[in-house]
């Protein structure tokens, strides 16, 4: 444990929360002596310190902005914007963090946090005579409370245990502890026990044609979902504390096994989730109240709402479409800059994720889009314009996409195929379905689907660079194949040609020369190729090596393209991309100084 969260928070998050809102004041038992067997005797009471876990996850230190939008950069396709800090968001982005970075110690706290609020929880409900003796709708919601315990903690643990490695196992209320102060434990062990956690929460949580909550709590399929999600990442690579090497584990495979098993199990209940039609449509339905989404494609999602710091996300203000804030839509985005040589990733017809993934384009002071540089480009998923949010605010009420059923076919595919040493017909078809999905209208430009291990595995490793383009998971993904070195040089690599107009990017134009066009907020397909760009369309003008001069034509702004990177932003000491990584060392953040000096048995990770 690293903190003393001796006091029950749970007991004063419930009595913040519920009574406050009462108009009508009953009789009640004064909230600093209330039992913890008072809460867990009641399912209201219950429910509310359950809810007090899903609380954890959003918020500026939560999925509402730093673990969203900081922890997962960068990979080979975002970066953060603006130039090197070895004491903020930027040294993360470019591995360069010390341990003394302001963005680190928050949300390590507010996970852990989350920790032993579902500590609690999965400490005091099995006691509770509601779950052991109530009536039969008592007992199946206490379960199912039960299990949404066993799922938070397991995702928090996960999240924090991706960033940090080894940590204290802190799997019981602080309250009951012996020894306030703990010392690290094998990332492995923990898994291991998180896995079981969600094998039986899985049995208690039902699916979501059968749950009183969808998307913003969890189901049986979001439970299923991590546990495959957690055991891709047991049974892949990670940063070894003796050695301190990428290693896997000998028995791996029996991971995969567990991943292969529960994405089958989803697979096999396609009234509960399956692809949306639209790829487009999944975002938009993390902004509104206005869902787009009836195949509920998105499995779980962290709900953002409120206005404020804690409880709302940046989302969309932060990162996302850049708006000027003199637009009717308000000011925000640009955080989060796509590398010029991503957009080039992906098919340059067929494809319709490309448009939805990055915003070629930005919102001027007129509410006009414009093209913007290839320094400035943005994460399309979330854009403040898509809300109906307007004004200064900070907090635009937009949800964090934590699992989708796309992710689901890929893994399976992916386990198929480590554990048959081939794709079976099935997971070729896995694979197929979200490529048909991304090619709807132009199925003839199809990539092949590689019918051996390498070549379907590299086909994967692909395709979940194209799918899942800010959604944080990229970097992870790298990580769990030992691919992030690797990933980093060619991209580095690919930057230079991009610069130098090499290899694929010799025909690619030094400048664009663009004019302000209306922003229809339609399909952001037609919304990219409706840009207004001397010499053609979108799909011509990024293709073609166009005037090649720094003098726009009549009409025209200039806009820099490959002229918008040089070997400074490759190599620099302050831009350069992902300049301080180093293998075997920066896969993981720094454990923060306040959880080093709050505890004397926590050891700093190697090479901080």
């Amino acid at each position: 444990m690293m903190y003393p969260y001796i006091r029950s928070i749970i007991i004063l998050f419930f009595f913040a929360t519920v009574f406050s809102a009462c108009k009508k004041f009953l009789t009640v038992e004064n909230p600093s002596t209330i039992s913890q067997e008072a809460v867990f005797n009641s399912v209201s009471n219950t429910n509310s310190a359950v809810i007090g876990i899903y609380a954890m996850l959003i918020g500026d230190n939560g999925y509402g902005n730093r673990l969203s939008c900081l922890f997962p950069q960068s990979a080979d396709d975002f970066k953060t914007s603006g130039d090197y800090s070895p004491d903020d968001r930027r040294g993360i982005s470019t591995y360069g963090a010390s341990a003394g970075n302001s963005d680190l110690p928050n949300p390590f706290n507010q996970l852990f946090k989350g920790i032993e609020r579902a500590n609690i929880c999965i400490r005091y409900i099995p006691l509770s005579r509601l779950y052991t003796s109530g009536t039969a709708t008592e007992q199946a919601q206490m379960r199912k409370m039960y299990g949404e315990a066993l799922t938070l903690r397991a995702q928090f643990y996960f999240e924090a245990l991706r960033n940090w490695g080894d940590l204290p196992a802190q799997l019981v209320p602080a309250a009951d502890l012996t020894d306030m102060y703990q010392a690290r434990t094998d990332k492995d062990t923990i898994y291991r026990q998180l896995l079981d956690d969600l094998a039986v929460a899985e049995e208690l949580v039902p699916w979501r044609t059968e749950s009183p909550d969808q998307n913003l709590r969890l189901t049986k399929g979001a439970v299923k979902g991590l546990r495959a999600r957690i055991a891709l990442a047991v049974g892949g690579y990670s940063l070894r504390t003796t050695p301190h090497v990428m290693a896997r584990r000998e028995d791996y495979k029996k991971f995969y096994q567990i991943a292969y098993d529960e994405c089958a199990d989803i697979m096999a209940h396609p009234e509960q989730h399956s692809l949306n039609p639209v790829y487009e449509n999944i975002f938009k339905s993390l902004h509104t109240g206005t869902r787009t989404d009836n195949a509920h494609e998105l499995i779980f999602e962290i709900g953002a709402y409120g206005g404020n710091a804690s409880t709302d996300s940046k989302l969309g203000y932060y990162n996302g479409l850049k708006h000027h804030t003199s637009s009717r839509f308000g000011g925000g985005g640009g955080g989060i800059n796509a590398l010029p040589v991503y957009f080039y990733e992906f098919d340059s017809i067929g494809d319709c994720r490309r448009d939805v993934t990055i915003n070629l384009f930005e919102i001027d002071a007129n509410s006009q889009k414009i093209a913007a540089t290839a320094s400035a480009l943005t994460d399309g998923k979330y854009r403040r314009s898509w809300t109906s949010i307007t004004g200064t605010s900070q907090n635009l009420a937009i949800n964090w996409p934590i699992l989708r059923f796309a992710d689901i076919l890929l893994m399976y595919a992916e386990a198929d195929n480590e554990l048959n040493e081939a794709p079976s017909a099935r997971a070729q078809d896995a694979l197929l379905q979200v490529q048909k999905r991304a090619y709807a209208g132009h199925l003839d430009r199809l990539p092949a689907i590689p019918q051996d291990k390498q070549g379907f595995f590299e086909a994967l490793v692909h395709e979940r660079l194209l799918e899942f383009g800010g959604e944080g998971i990229r970097k992870y993904d790298l990580i769990r194949w030992n691919l992030l070195a690797t990933k980093i040089t060619e991209t580095r690599n690919k930057l230079r040609q991009f610069v130098n107009g090499e290899g694929r990017y010799a025909n690619v134009p030094l400048y664009l020369y663009a004019k302000a066009a209306p922003y229809s907020i339609t399909n952001s397909v037609d919304e990219t190729q409706t840009l207004d760009l001397y010499g053609g369309p979108v799909s011509q003008v990024m293709f073609q090596p166009g005037l090649g001069a720094s003098a726009a034509p009549a009409g025209y702004s200039v806009k820099n393209w490959r002229t918008a990177w040089t070997e400074d932003n490759l190599t620099g000491a302050r831009k350069g991309y992902a300049i301080y990584f180093e293998a075997n060392k920066k896969e993981l953040l720094p454990i923060p100084l306040d959880a080093l000096n709050a505890n004397y048995k926590l050891v700093q990770n190697e090479g901080y």
